[in-house]
Formats: structure tokens, sequence, C-alpha cells
């Protein structure tokens, strides 16, 4: 009898417990108990082989192997210049999660770029995975940048390497506007890179100070505010 009157006791605690629960509490876990029934939406299928497409298509650098990747091959000797595309993106991270449209765009319009015999070399960089090749470059996202390689000459003279960084809008890119970048050349519509950053020809890169210099601008993107308050403070209390 003691054991019965112990469950019962129990049992009518419990009640009341879950009777005293606020309203909006016992909403949002019916909510999200009903949210877990519900099943995911399914990739679609053109999105699927977009994405296939690109990856079969496209080299993916990294801040090991950008250097060596990005180099005029023996084959465009006769053209003198070899031509890439480098398409940057983000996720969460870089891009705040607004880099889907142009991810999906730039995916397919690989297929395009990719059937066409004179289409420049494709490549791309995630700026989550690969924060410190996209600080020394020092680059926003979604980007393409243009980039036209010359071939050194039999001397080893090398011409200055010409780039153009197209913008991509984060709500109204597409497949056709990628793709016009270069059948259309409106990478001739943005002014030619030069900066001091530039990584093939800028001072930085002269010196070898390209990838140093990405590694302390990816520190300091990522010490919190408030410690640069904190040395501010001290510093400040020092020279009173």
């Amino acid at each position: 009898m003691r054991l019965i009157s112990s469950i019962l006791l129990a049992f009518s605690l419990t009640i009341n417990a879950q009777q005293q629960k606020p309203l909006g509490e016992s909403l949002q876990s019916w909510f999200n108990k009903a949210k877990s029934y519900i099943p995911s939406a399914a990739t679609s299928p053109i999105a699927s082989t977009a994405a296939k497409t690109a990856a079969a298509n496209v080299v993916s650098l990294t801040n090991s192997n950008w250097e060596s990747v990005l180099s005029p091959s023996s084959s465009d000797q006769a053209h003198g210049v070899e031509t890439w595309m480098v398409f940057f993106s983000g996720g969460n991270k870089t891009c705040y999660g607004r880099c889907g449209r142009a991810e999906k765009a730039w995916n397919e319009s690989v297929a395009v770029l990719a059937a066409d015999p004179s289409s420049p070399q494709l490549a791309y960089v995630n700026c989550d995975k690969q924060p410190v090749l996209c600080a020394t470059w020092s680059t926003p996202v979604p980007t393409i940048w243009h980039i036209q390689l010359p071939v050194p000459a039999k001397d080893q003279s090398r011409p200055a390497t010409t780039i153009h960084i197209v913008g991509l809008n984060t709500t109204t890119v597409t497949a056709k506007k990628v793709a016009e970048i270069l059948s259309a050349k409106k990478f001739q519509d943005v002014p030619v890179y030069e900066g001091a950053l530039h990584p093939f020809d800028g001072w930085v890169a002269r010196y070898k100070l390209s990838k140093p210099l990405g590694y302390v601008m990816f520190t300091f993107a990522n010490i919190p505010s408030w410690a640069f308050m904190i040395v501010i403070s001290m510093v400040s209390r020092q020279m009173m």
C-alpha cells in the first residue's frame, strides 16, 4: 500500500508541475515535436548535378597550393597568357549565410564554361575553410577574380598579371550573369586591380610577405573587440 501511495503521489506532483509550466514553453515543446516529424525538403536534382559538374571541373585552391596551381603552364607558351576565373565564396562565418544563390549560379555556369574549348581554368575558394588565403588576398565574398597570368619569356622576364575583381550581387546573381563575365567580357567593366595586396605583383608579394601578412590579418580579425578595449584601457592608464 505504501508503494502504491508513493507512486500515486509522484504522478500527482508531475501533473501539477506540467500544469504550472508556462503556456509559451508548452507550445514551443509541442511545435518542436511536430516539426521533427516533417521530412526535410529533397535536394533539387538540377542543383545536385550542377554541384557534381562543378566539382569535376573546378580546382579547389588552398593556402598551400594556390601558388603552384596559379602558374602558367608550358602549353600556354604559344598564347602568351593563361586565364583563370576564381570564385571566392563562404558560409556563415565569412558570408553570413548570403552566398547560397551565388554558389548555385556558379555551379550552374560551370557546365556552360567547361563546354567551351576556349574557356579559362576554373578555381574555387571557400573562405570559411581557407580564411588565411582569403585574408592574404584581402577579398570580399562572393566575388569572381578574372586573372590573366602571363607566360614567362625565354629570358624568364614576365609582364604584369592582370586581375579584374567582379563582385556578385547576392540577391540577383544568376548563372547567365556569371557566364557573361567571360562571354560578354563583363570583367572589363571593372578596373584592373593594382593594389599593394595584389597576390602576384603587389609590393607585399614581391617581398614574399603575402602569407605572413595573411596570418597576421587572420589573427587580428579573430580577436574579440573586448580584448582590444582591455589593451587600450591598460595603455591609457600607463600613459596617465
